[in-house]
């Protein structure tokens, strides 16, 4: 072993999260000079979930009180909107609308009451006349607006966290995946594929950040008990574009799905101001990005509740994404960002379920992380 290369940490997936764990972890003053390692299955960073989502900043609405959704995504959006402006990273704060419809509007005050319980205290209420002036085509009775949601360009925010991690001496190594990790003498021996080639290493912190990927990762940990390893659901979500000009100028959203199982279909806009629809909730047991052109007709029903032009508009087939979503039956619905040493396992972390609004609080689920690692 004393010919292996050696780092203070190994940080496994860069996707949004690996990248701001990496980009904090670095830059805290406890671990000056140290060194780490972020290794990625893929070519390049954020190849999964992190490069197929809606890309919004969230304002943590929606989230029960008290949970790491809701703290982390209140924490993580201010820190979000900081880093955009210092790091020149595209963004708009366009607001968001929350819409109901005819026999919905007591919903709006249920969300309204949850908001403030997670902070989250600068929603207003709209009448019908109100939300018609800020949004003509829309049709719906009553609206929450959410002044403090927004968009991101989520590569460009990506590529910052990683210029930044690997400016303060972070290793970024692609086309590198684990294959097993073994307790050895107080450190990690994470054994790879690198490039075709076996690559080991040892370190003295591991974090397991690697998404949809996380149950597996941590499963090869030698010895990890399986019955800590919460079970894992694949939801697929897919997006259809709006061909022209986006008749919105705000994000706009459905009352949520019974149980928050999903937002509904929604209207997101990229930084160009193209409108997409999406994402809807399909359960998946393998991974498949291709966006079936049949669902066009679900997705028109459903956005012609509150879109009627939505008849003289054609939809095109866009993208979809994977959510890495913990099983119901495993009775947990928050983020799971576990310590190890409690299970005798120190200075290891890892992160389950992380999904929406993972990336509005990738910045405070790193603070969370470097916390539990206390370095």
């Amino acid at each position: 072993m004393s010919n292996l290369d050696h780092f203070d940490a190994g940080i496994v997936g860069a996707g949004v999260i690996g990248l701001a764990v990496a980009c904090k972890l670095v830059l805290h003053p406890r671990f000056q000079n140290g060194s780490a390692v972020i290794l990625e299955r893929h070519r390049t960073f954020g190849e999964e979930t992190s490069s197929r989502n809606s890309e919004v900043i969230h304002a943590g609405i929606y989230y029960p009180r008290d949970s790491l959704k809701a703290r982390l995504c209140v924490e993580g959006r201010q820190q979000l909107y900081d880093w955009c402006r210092r790091h020149d990273i595209p963004y708009r704060q366009t607001g968001k609308l929350i819409i109901a419809g005819k026999g919905q509007e007591h919903e709006l005050e249920i969300i309204r009451r949850r908001a403030l319980d997670n902070g989250v205290a600068d929603l207003s209420l709209l009448s019908g006349t109100e939300l018609s002036a800020l949004e003509p085509e829309l049709e719906a009775s009553a609206a929450l607006y959410s002044p403090s949601s927004g968009i991101i360009d989520s590569h460009a925010y990506m590529q910052s966290l990683l210029y930044s991690a690997e400016n303060h001496g972070a290793i970024f190594s692609p086309l590198t995946e684990v294959k097993r990790v073994t307790r050895q003498g107080g450190r990690y021996l994470v054994e790879t594929l690198c490039q075709d080639e076996s690559y080991l290493f040892t370190c003295d912190m591991l974090v397991n950040c690697s998404g949809i990927a996380a149950q597996t990762v941590a499963g090869l940990v030698d010895g990890f008990p399986a019955a800590a390893i919460p079970a894992q659901e694949l939801v697929k979500g897919s997006y259809f574009t709006l061909r022209g000009k986006s008749p919105f100028s705000h994000l706009v959203y459905p009352v949520p799905e019974a149980g928050l199982k999903g937002l509904g279909i929604h209207v997101t806009l990229d930084m160009s101001g193209q409108a997409r629809f999406g994402p809807d909730t399909e359960p998946v047991e393998a991974i498949n990005y291709q966006v079936n052109p049949g669902k066009a007709a679900k997705f028109r029903s459903a956005i012609a509740r509150y879109f009627p032009g939505i008849a003289q508009r054609t939809l095109l087939p866009g993208y979809s994404g994977i959510r890495p979503k913990l099983a119901v039956d495993s009775g947990v619905a928050d983020f799971v960002i576990q310590a190890g040493g409690p299970l005798g396992f120190p200075h290891l972390v890892q992160l389950f379920g992380i999904e929406s609004p993972g990336l509005t609080a990738s910045l405070a689920i790193a603070d969370e992380v470097i916390r539990l690692l206390d370095c």
